[in-house]
This record gives C-alpha cells, sequence and structure tokens, in this order.
C-alpha cells in the first residue's frame, strides 16, 4: 500500500510526445493555416495536403512500419488530430477518419492478404479510404440498415447505399457494413473492404453542408457489387461488434480533434479580447469577458486531460468505452460553447468571415453528431454505469 501511496502521478507529456505535437503543428501552420479560408470557400478537397501529410506518416498512424505506417499509439493520433483541427478542423476530420475508421478497421479486423493489399497504400496515403455504416433511413440505429451482401459462390453480391461518408468521393477504399443474414438484425450484419474497380461501385456528388466544407461528404451506390468472399473482416455476423470497435477508438479522436477546435477558438477569442478596446480598455478587461475566456480555458483543459486518458488507456489495452464516450461527449459538446463564445466575444467581427471563429463555429456542431451523437454517448455511458 505504501508503494502505491507514494507512486509519483504524472501529468507530463513525453519528450517524444511533444516532439510529435510540434511537428504537427509547424505542419498545420505552415501548410495547412494558409489556405483554410480559400478550402472553406470552395469547398475543394486539399489533395496536395493530404500528399504531404502521408509523406509524414500521419495517414498511417496507428499501423505498425511493417505495413507502411508510423507505428504510434491513440495518444500520438490524439495530439495530431488536436494540432491539426487547431488551424483546420476540416482536414483533422480526414486524418481521423481515415486513420481510426478505415484503415484501423482493415488492420485490425482484416487478413493478412488485406492487410498487404490495401493498408499499406493507405497508410501511405496512396489512396483515401471511407467507411460505411450509416445509412439514409439507418444512423443511431445501425441495425435498421437496409444495404445487404448476398453470398454468391467465391463472391458477395452487394446491393444498398450509404450517407454521409467521409472521402466517399477522394477515396477509391471503403469498409462497408452490410446485412448478410437480415433475418438475424445486428448479428447478422458482416464487413466487407470494396474498392471502386469493383464494377457497380460509385459515389454521389458531394454534400453542401454548413461546415467542414472541405472535408468530402458523400454517399455510397452499392449496384449489385461483386466482392470477393475474401474481402470479408472477419466472419459473417461480427460486423457490428467490429464497428462498435472501430467507433470507441473513432470517438476518441473525434474528441481530440473537438480539443483541437475548441482551442483554435479560443486563442483567436483572447488575441482579439486583448486588441478590442471599449469603454477605453481592452475588452479582456472588462469582467464579463474575462469570465468567459477563464470558463474556456477550463473547460479546455478539462476535454484534454478526458481525451488524453481515454487514449492512454486504449494504449494500455485497458477497456475504454466508457471513457472513449465521456471524452467525445464533453469535448464535442466544449468545442461548440468555445466556438460559440469566441463569435459572441468577437462581435459582429465574429460573423464575417474575415475573421476565423465564425469558421470554428460552423465547424464544431459536427462533432456533437458525428460517430454517435450525444444522445447516444449518454446512453452509452449511463449502459456502461448501470452494468449493461
Amino acid at each position: 500500500m505504501s508503494d502505491v501511496m507514494t507512486a509519483p502521478l504524472s501529468f507530463a507529456l513525453s519528450p517524444e510526445h511533444e516532439q510529435i505535437r510540434q511537428l504537427a503543428r509547424d505542419f498545420a501552420e505552415l501548410e495547412i493555416r494558409p489556405h483554410v479560408a480559400y478550402l472553406d470557400e470552395t469547398q475543394e478537397f486539399p489533395h496536395e495536403i493530404f500528399r504531404k501529410l502521408g509523406e509524414l506518416g500521419f495517414l498511417g498512424i496507428l499501423i505498425p512500419p511493417e505495413f507502411g505506417g508510423a507505428g504510434l499509439g491513440a495518444l500520438e493520433c490524439a495530439i495530431i488530430v488536436e494540432e491539426i483541427a487547431r488551424v483546420c478542423p476540416a482536414v483533422a476530420l480526414g486524418v481521423a477518419a481515415h486513420n481510426g475508421l478505415c484503415t484501423y478497421h482493415i488492420f485490425r479486423f482484416g487478413s493478412q492478404e488485406l492487410r498487404e493489399k490495401y493498408v499499406r497504400p493507405l497508410a501511405h496515403g496512396e489512396t483515401l479510404g471511407a467507411w460505411g455504416l450509416t445509412e439514409p433511413g439507418s444512423g443511431s440505429d445501425a441495425g435498421a440498415m437496409q444495404t445487404v451482401a448476398l453470398r454468391d459462390g467465391d463472391t458477395y453480391i452487394l446491393r444498398g447505399s450509404k450517407n454521409f461518408i467521409t472521402h466517399g468521393n477522394v477515396g477509391s477504399i471503403a469498409v462497408v457494413m452490410a446485412l448478410t443474414d437480415p433475418s438475424k438484425g445486428k448479428k447478422g450484419i458482416s464487413a466487407f473492404v470494396v474498392d471502386k474497380s469493383m464494377p457497380g461501385f460509385s459515389a454521389t456528388k458531394k454534400e453542401n453542408k454548413v461546415g467542414m466544407r472541405c472535408s468530402d461528404t458523400a454517399s455510397l451506390v452499392f449496384e449489385d457489387v461483386r466482392v470477393p468472399a475474401a474481402n470479408r473482416l472477419g466472419e459473417e455476423g461480427e460486423g457490428f461488434h467490429q464497428a462498435l470497435a472501430i467507433l470507441d477508438g473513432g470517438r476518441v479522436t473525434i474528441a481530440a480533434l473537438s480539443v483541437g477546435l475548441a482551442q483554435g477558438a479560443f486563442e483567436a477569442a483572447v488575441r482579439y479580447a486583448q486588441e478590442r478596446v471599449q469603454f477605453g480598455k481592452p475588452i479582456a478587461e472588462h469582467q464579463g469577458i474575462a469570465m468567459k475566456l477563464a470558463r474556456m480555458s477550463m473547460e479546455i483543459e478539462a476535454a484534454r486531460l478526458l481525451t488524453y486518458r481515454a487514449a492512454w488507456l486504449r494504449d494500455q489495452g485497458k477497456p475504454f468505452r466508457r471513457e472513449a464516450s465521456q471524452a467525445k461527449l464533453f469535448a464535442s459538446e466544449v468545442a461548440v460553447r468555445t466556438a460559440e463564445d469566441a463569435v459572441q466575444i468577437h462581435g459582429g467581427y465574429g460573423y464575417i468571415k474575415e475573421f476565423p471563429v465564425e469558421k470554428y463555429w460552423r465547424d464544431s456542431k459536427l462533432l456533437t453528431i458525428g460517430e454517435g451523437t450525444s444522445e447516444i454517448q449518454r446512453m452509452v455511458i449511463a449502459r456502461s454505469l448501470l452494468g449493461k
């Protein structure tokens, strides 16, 4: 007991973590910030930025070097996503989805052959990955999906559609969940790797979104796509449980994205509050504004600690589902509050595109919706607490 009581507790990141943070921050400042406003206005996907991210190893963060990845962990991934989101949440969303959803799903549940064929080019950034669970009539209720994969000899015939898919157009490889036995509901869902060289697989036009505008979001359509049985991830019926496991990790990265967005909006608010003079002094010296800044800072630090804890648990191989949902729920809602307060501090200037806070505000709302709404996170947390 005495050893436990006297063991040091440190919240400091290692020098290696700080080096990774600095690398990600420098990249974001030099390669992304000059283009943020243009990319938001035009909605162009930043292909060149993602090519450079691949060269840095930031598109294969969780993948071992033998498969072309950086061989890093969930905490490093959180730090990288956070730093990119501090500058451009839309680019960070692509990094988070590519790493945590498609690429990691294939690596974790795929055969050696699938890893060799698909994970390596994804980790190198030679192509981008998509992940298909959501459908027009099946969002939070994944068991209501209608996409089917019917066995036909050595292939499956994939028929249906997915929507709100990140990298739906620009990605050429997708992990897709489909019903292989509709009579079993969620227990009849299986996961497949599908690529656009397969006839019948296509994407629709890019969605015109309120925020995250340069992030490519589209629907995927499967018109009797013949998918080799070898492209199934795991056994039939394992797809839903695989998806839950992947979403647990994805929620950690969305929490990190939320922390980064909030940090970026907060820094912009502090700068403006120190420069803007009203009633004879900078507005930061007025108590109402100072109290806002204090609360913003406190909530961001709390969100960061929740996020890092969930990432650390994942890296230690410990259960982290509840902690991932706690981090995602709290951090995403902090991001929304912080971005809105940043706009309020800017006053009328916060509502025009000349200042960055209106974009943080628009980008923030998606974080309380994607990869499980805030309502779903509360359900996950409550069920965990009640032992269900």
